[in-house]
């Protein structure tokens, strides 16, 4: 199986408000970039997405190390907010529906095709990769603001 690196971050102008997104896949000594826009987004959305579309450019299973400056979405992986979830009929701890459950749907099917590791960086710091999708979303946002 083969193993890959990926970083995700996502940011948003306003909160709601334009969001962009990026990643970083590494696979041996090859790295790729992604990044996108959505004109109306909430940081979270931003960071779901940032995962989502790495993972799916993935064409076999794989066994990924995904890093995220995100505790919302390392912790529903690492913690097992996302069984709870589903156990309760898609409700939260305050039985409150779960917010941004169409990306959770599609971030659990990913993740079941592939063997992945979710690991927490902290943001804005030195962490090279997660620095490189930090920028990576905030030009998604500028290029579509002008």
């Amino acid at each position: 199986m083969k193993e890959v690196e990926i970083y995700t971050d996502g940011a948003c102008s306003g909160n709601p408000g334009p969001g962009g997104w990026g990643a970083v896949l590494r696979y041996g000594d090859k790295e790729s970039e992604l990044s996108g826009y959505d004109p109306a987004a909430t940081n979270q959305r931003m960071e779901l997405t940032a995962a989502i579309k790495a993972l799916g450019q993935l064409k076999e299973p794989c066994r990924v190390k995904l890093y995220t400056d995100s505790a919302y979405l390392a912790n529903a992986f690492r913690q097992r907010w996302l069984d709870s979830w589903q156990r309760n009929g898609w409700m939260n701890s305050k039985r409150e529906p779960v917010s941004n459950r169409d990306l959770w749907e599609k971030l659990l099917e990913l993740a079941r095709y592939h063997d992945v590791q979710w690991v927490k960086v902290k943001g804005h710091s030195d962490n090279r990769y997660n620095n490189q999708c930090d920028a990576l979303a905030r030009r998604a946002i500028q290029q579509r603001g002008e």
